[in-house]
């Protein structure tokens, strides 16, 4: 029998992946006090098991100012012990361990991240919604080394690979992005003054990485919105990363102060990321949600592979090694990516549903995954850990949220009848 490409090595960098299966850095909130927890340890444990290549530990903060989220991880001397014991765990199952490292720039709040927020240009985040601050030239310079600091910091906590996010609307994508930078000095304008900062940033986070750490970038395809990033200055982004000399790209979309759902497709559970929301601190929130939730995060219908089409362009454009991500529930299109000229591709919610997936696809019992695309994981995961709805008792789901499931789960099966 003729072993699936899916299961056989590939290399991105100075490092061997056992099979072309990684997950994604879907974000956990499993980092209480912006400290790995043993949920986080248990997590992640399982999905190396469970037989992936690479297993991604979410967004992790080169700095304080960077943090958007109470769950997330800050990168810093004291966690370094606990971030090994879970390297370690992931290596004695035979996986690469990643860690992806950013900055949330304008996405936060004075609360969460210690400071008023930075961005390029000091506008209102209508997102959050708070005022921020433009960050000065000083400011930027201080952050490159704070992304050196973080790519050592991983290194000694035992990480193969680096996967530095530049997109989502994060820092990097904000200076990137002409709707968040309005910037008048070198590094706002035409497109090289807004690469500037990822040109630095990069330069640092490879120099820092030497030569035994892979480093991938995050990079957006295009933003999602008339004002934002398209394909053809995308394209030109990536073609400059690939100068940087970056071992592989992992190609996404979406913005998620502006197209949140260009990221992950589908309908955003506004019942269930209201449900589990603290009424005392986000009322407001909550109540914005339900007045007009639907207004402010529309559906972008799912379909499986949804950024195949547009990945193909960057592929025929660059020559180096490339990661998929977007839709990655099948085998059949696991392998039609790959023979495309991908070199992995990554998943999040299918491994959010089963940490054994890749197990299970190895092995002949299952040729896709589970999971219904109803994004109950996303709903939940800004307040409480990300969990799969299929997980949890079914009785203790409330009535409105499990109708707000099976009506998101039935949208999906018709448009991919």
């Amino acid at each position: 029998m003729i072993e699936s490409t899916i299961f056989t090595p590939c290399q991105i960098g100075p490092i061997t992946l056992r099979n072309r299966t990684i997950r994604s850095a879907a974000f956990e909130n499993m980092a209480h006090g912006n400290r790995p927890t043993e949920e986080l340890f248990n997590y992640h444990t399982a999905v190396a098991k469970g037989g992936v290549g690479m297993t991604t530990v979410a967004y992790a903060s080169v700095c304080q100012s960077g943090l958007s989220f109470d769950g997330q991880l800050w990168l810093r001397e004291e966690i370094i012990p606990d971030l090994k014991k879970l390297t370690d765990a992931i290596h004695a199952e035979g996986a690469k361990a990643s860690i992806q490292i950013g900055h949330c720039g304008n996405m936060t709040h004075r609360s969460t991240c210690g400071c008023k927020p930075l961005s390029p240009s000091g506008r209102f985040n209508l997102y959050s919604p708070t005022f921020t601050r433009q960050i000065t030239k000083a400011e930027i310079y201080e952050m490159v080394e704070d992304f050196g600091r973080a790519v050592d910091l991983c290194r000694r906590a035992g990480f193969d690979c680096i996967e530095l996010h530049a997109g989502h609307g994060y820092f990097i994508s904000q200076f990137l992005s002409p709707y968040t930078n309005r910037r008048k000095d070198e590094f706002g304008g035409s497109l090289e003054n807004r690469m500037r900062f990822m040109k630095l940033v990069v330069s640092k986070v490879m120099e820092e990485a030497k030569d035994d750490m892979a480093v991938v970038v995050k990079t957006n395809m295009y933003d999602g919105f008339r004002s934002g990033m398209q394909v053809d200055e995308c394209i030109k982004v990536a073609q400059e990363l690939e100068k940087l000399g970056v071992h592989a790209l992992v190609l996404t979309a979406g913005f998620v102060s502006k197209a949140p759902m260009e990221v992950m497709r589908g309908a955003m559970p506004i019942k269930t990321m209201a449900y589990y929301m603290d009424m005392k601190k986000f009322w407001w929130l909550k109540f914005g949600l339900h007045l007009g939730g639907r207004i402010v995060i529309p559906t972008v219908p799912y379909k499986d592979a949804y950024f195949f089409e547009t990945a193909m362009k960057f592929r025929k454009a660059l020559k180096m090694p490339l990661i998929y991500v977007g839709g990655m529930v099948k085998k059949e299109d696991m392998e039609m990516v790959l023979d495309a000229g991908f070199t992995a591709f990554q998943m999040g919610r299918a491994l959010i549903q089963d940490t054994d997936f890749v197990n299970k696809l190895h092995s002949g019992e299952v040729t896709a995954s589970g999971c219904g695309h109803s994004n109950y994981c996303i709903g939940r995961m800004y307040t409480l850990d990300m969990k799969c709805h299929q997980c949890m008792e079914k009785n203790g789901l409330p009535c409105r949220l499990q109708k707000e499931i099976e009506k998101a789960e039935e949208a999906v099966k018709k448009t991919n009848r």
